[in-house]
């Protein structure tokens, strides 16, 4: 099961930084990835880990956006920074598992998802 949390209302050009904490599953074995949703659009991807620590990134996050995973606190986060309010969206963790890592399709294990509102 994953919790997702972090969220909040912030304004362009804050950070936040959202964690995924993973109960029930080891985040150090596993692929993970964070999809975001806005009102009236499609899930789309944003970033993903790889077990063996590749990172993936959408376009319009790199560089801004980092992915990253605390063994110790089986845990993975998402380290956002100059947020724009084109980010805002409800933020989702999820378990990677097929061969795609920007497709949602390949994923499960969905967490609740946490709202980010970036006021401009």
């Amino acid at each position: 099961q994953l919790q997702a949390s972090g969220g909040g209302l912030v304004q362009a050009g804050s950070s936040l930084r959202l964690s995924c904490a993973a109960s029930g599953r080891t985040v150090s074995s596993s692929s993970m990835g964070w999809f975001r949703q806005a009102p009236g659009k499609e899930r789309e991807f944003v970033a993903a880990i790889s077990w063996g620590g590749n990172t993936y990134y959408f376009d319009s996050v790199k560089g801004r956006f980092t992915v990253s995973r605390d063994n110790a606190k089986n845990t993975v986060y998402l380290q956002m920074n100059s947020l724009k309010p084109e980010d805002t969206a409800v933020y989702y963790c999820a378990v990677h598992y097929g061969s795609n890592y920007y497709e949602s399709s390949h994923y499960n294990n969905w967490g609740q998802g946490t709202q980010v509102t970036v006021s401009s």
